[in-house]
């Protein structure tokens, strides 16, 4: 049975029942069958299907983000908004994923005709976390199904009426049966969904531990897997830098989603030539952070998503200070009955401490003053992981710099890192690997068949 506890409250909202063996074996035939219709549908149905989803989410943008809200706690503005771009993903996906499966033509040496084909293999399952609950899965689901892929969504315990409703909106726009499912299941099911031999490859968001087991489950099946693991971005400003719009970009990066995002900045690293202004700029927009009710306008941010994941952040924190960081001021389990916590600010943080190989899930930034470039690129890459980064600077050649050294999937210049339904998403090290969205995302689970023609 899974608990659905409204964070800003400690109330519970709902209670689910977990699949039992039969019905989750159901749910696997019904996706293997499926699939060998679903794979012949021309793609400019499986287009239009994406074409209706869309509309679906759109209809129902409050009824979806209300449940967001109630069930993790973000912002109604946030869940408003990621509604939204789940729907533009759709859209994106369906007016121009077509042409992304168009044969690819490669001219050889010998002068024969080849060509690349994209082609669907099968039930693709996805394990997804609670923190962007609509997006996190619809960056899967929309090319997925595109693909001529069926879709299984394993989505996290506390978000199990997000998941419902993320299936009502597929049935609700005519999607074939057993096309997209929601398996309401533990992660101690997952092992045996991967070994099973209808299901061709599946992807994970979630924790280090969690994709470390994934792919050695998906390893052993000898099975396709993508992995995005998280990270702790760095965000740099140099001299050259709009140093007012950085600030400001760097607070709402860090407290975005109550802090609770893979992709926003988490380091700030300040050249030593601005720290200082930098530093009393960022501190005064970090203490006016009003944290409150998720579904008040006036609220920066709500509760994070659980008291667990609160305590887990403050156990961060007293770890930190006890290794010789300094917390400047918030970090604190705020009063009531809700899993919220103030702002705060972590300096000193020691490079060669736990910290720097673990993520902070909460709104608390790390700053890190930089003698100069060369150092700034060794603090952004003292970790092990490698998601994001966002970089800001006016000097072309550092930029370039920045875009060539800092261990990263990905790189913002002069703003906030965001995903986007057009561009390839993921990290290197162990911030994982493979990628979604974009037309890289859509390719990641088909079979890319070569084939050979006489002149």
């Amino acid at each position: 049975m899974f608990r659905s506890v409204n964070p800003a409250t400690g109330d519970e909202i709902a209670t689910y029942p977990e699949l039992t063996a039969p019905e989750l074996e159901s749910k696997i035939a019904k996706a293997a069958t499926a699939f060998r219709s679903w794979r012949r549908t021309p793609v400019a149905e499986r287009a239009m299907l994406l074409e209706r989803i869309a509309e679906q989410y759109e209809a129902h943008s409050e009824k979806l983000a209300v449940m967001a809200v109630r069930e993790m706690g973000k912002t109604h503005a946030s869940a408003i908004a990621e509604v939204q771009k789940s729907a533009a993903a759709f859209r994106h996906y369906a007016q121009n994923g077509p042409e992304m499966l168009e044969p690819t033509e490669i001219a050889t040496a010998s002068g024969a005709r080849a060509d690349v084909h994209y082609l669907p293999q099968g039930p693709v399952l996805a394990i997804m976390p609670w923190n962007f609950p609509y997006w996190q899965a619809v960056r899967f689901l929309a090319p997925t199904l595109l693909a001529g892929n069926v879709a299984l969504l394993k989505h996290a315990s506390i978000v199990q009426g997000v998941a419902a409703l993320m299936e009502e909106m597929v049935i609700a726009a005519g999607a074939p049966d057993g096309v997209f499912q929601n398996l309401a299941i533990k992660s101690s099911s997952v092992a045996g969904l991967i070994a099973d031999e209808r299901i061709v490859a599946a992807t994970l968001t979630g924790s280090e531990a969690a994709g470390r087991a994934v792919a050695e489950q998906a390893g052993a099946a000898l099975k396709k897997v993508v992995l995005e693991l998280g990270g702790s971005d760095p965000f740099i400003v140099m001299p050259s830098a709009d140093l007012d719009k950085a600030v400001k970009q760097a607070v709402t990066a860090r407290i975005q989603n109550s802090g609770q995002s893979c992709i926003c900045g988490k380091r700030m690293i300040v050249h030593a030539d601005i720290y200082d202004a930098f530093r009393e700029k960022f501190s005064a927009g970090m203490k006016a952070v009003k944290a409150g009710d998720p579904m008040d306008a006036g609220s920066n941010m709500g509760p994070l998503s659980s008291f667990e994941q609160r305590e887990t952040v403050l156990a961060q924190l007293a770890a930190a200070q006890a290794a010789g960081a300094k917390l400047l001021f918030g970090g604190e389990a705020l009063p009531g009955k809700g899993a919220y916590m103030s702002a705060g600010i972590l300096v000193d943080v020691p490079l060669d401490g736990d910290l720097m190989k673990e993520e902070i899930f909460g709104p608390i930034a790390m700053l890190f003053k930089a003698e100069d470039i060369d150092d700034a690129i060794a603090i952004a890459n003292a970790i092990p992981y490698g998601l994001g980064s966002s970089v800001w600077t006016n000097d072309a050649d550092e930029q370039e710099r920045f875009v060539r050294e800092i261990e990263a999937g990905m790189t913002a210049i002069n703003q906030m890192l965001a995903s986007s339904p057009e561009v390839p998403f993921g990290g290197i090290k162990t911030s994982g690997h493979g990628r979604e969205l974009g037309a890289h995302g859509l390719h990641e689970f088909m079979n890319l068949k070569s084939v050979m023609r006489p002149n």
